[in-house]
């Protein structure tokens, strides 16, 4: 029986006759041709792959009829290739590597986004990178963010900074524009999980939800008449967090095409004013600085962005707005 893609993370089957009886991971591996047989053994123990929405362990025999789920992100087993595309290096040593994104890039290839990405441009920058998990990229920045990202050159880098994330020792500080007046700063903690009606996003949900604990916090930068420049700092690192931890406190990013609401003009604004807020066709979303301990030497290391001119010329509007109306 063929599998049934349900998402772009959970895909579904039953068990055929001609696996009943068999091992798990030699099931899962007949099942799921187009992954390797040590990553569906690595998914089995960590209970991304299920029987009947158990965990089972590698050798345990399944029964024809059950069913099987797995989670994964179908793009962790593609074969990427290098492309030639400028990349602007912040720092680069033997073991890791920071890049500045712009917005519009995608990071990680996937369905709809083969190439032009920023992994394809790394392979080309450094083709041993593809002896990397995910070529080196340790978190992501979703395509309209622009922003600092850390790369790790060598497997050892790699799980060393992987692990820095899992502890919440980086320090990863983001600036945005929101919609909405706010008063002060908070913190936002509250889990993250599918949205229920639309898969393709995420939501704060309940804990019965499987949501996975997200925590945020923001200060206030600077006020506009009906907007707010903010600063924010990550504990935890969940899809779309700000943008969702944003929507949630009702101050969505300026831009947001999934988690915004339709855009409002606030009364009385200028031509320029008006026409700046209706062209700004991205979240207001910047990753500014990333500091981490060195993998190698042990040294705290951080860089800063600066924020992107499409972010300093909206700034810029919304001071003129402020004055215009005082």
């Amino acid at each position: 029986m063929e599998s049934q893609q349900i998402d772009e993370e959970q895909y579904k089957t039953i068990i055929p006759e001609e696996l009943d009886g068999k091992r798990f991971d030699v099931a899962l591996a007949a099942l799921f041709p187009d992954f390797s047989r040590s990553r569906l053994q690595a998914w089995i123990k960590s209970g991304d792959a299920l029987i009947a929405g158990n965990k089972r362990r590698q050798r345990d025999a399944v029964a024809e009829g059950e069913e099987v789920e797995l989670k994964v992100e179908r793009d962790e087993e593609v074969e990427w290739s290098g492309e030639d595309i400028p990349l602007n290096i912040i720092y680069e040593d033997d073991h890791i590597l920071f890049v500045d994104k712009a917005a519009g890039m995608v990071v990680h290839p996937a369905a709809g986004n083969w190439t032009g990405t920023l992994v394809n441009a790394l392979l080309f920058h450094l083709p041993k990178l593809s002896e990397v998990p995910r070529a080196g990229v340790v978190h992501r920045l979703d395509k309209d963010t622009s922003g600092i990202l850390v790369i790790a050159k060598t497997l050892e880098a790699h799980t060393h900074l992987v692990r820095q994330l899992q502890n919440r020792s980086m320090r990863r500080e983001y600036q945005a524009i929101s919609n909405g007046l706010m008063t002060a700063g908070g913190t936002v903690d509250a889990p993250i999980g599918r949205h229920r009606g639309d898969r393709k996003k995420m939501a704060v949900v309940g804990e019965h939800e499987k949501g996975k604990v997200a925590i945020t916090h923001y200060r206030v930068l600077e006020k506009f008449r009906s907007h707010t420049h903010t600063k924010l700092t990550l504990e935890t690192g969940r899809t779309h967090q700000i943008r969702v931890h944003m929507e949630y406190v009702r101050f969505a990013l300026l831009g947001d095409p999934v988690y915004g609401h339709r855009l409002q003009i606030p009364k009385a604004s200028s031509e320029k004013m008006s026409s700046t807020l209706r062209n700004f066709k991205r979240q207001a979303l910047h990753a500014a600085i990333l500091g981490l301990e060195h993998p190698a030497t042990g040294e705290w290391v951080e860089f800063d962005s600066p924020l992107p001119e499409d972010m300093l010329s909206l700034i810029e509007v919304l001071r003129e707005d402020l004055a215009e109306h005082r």
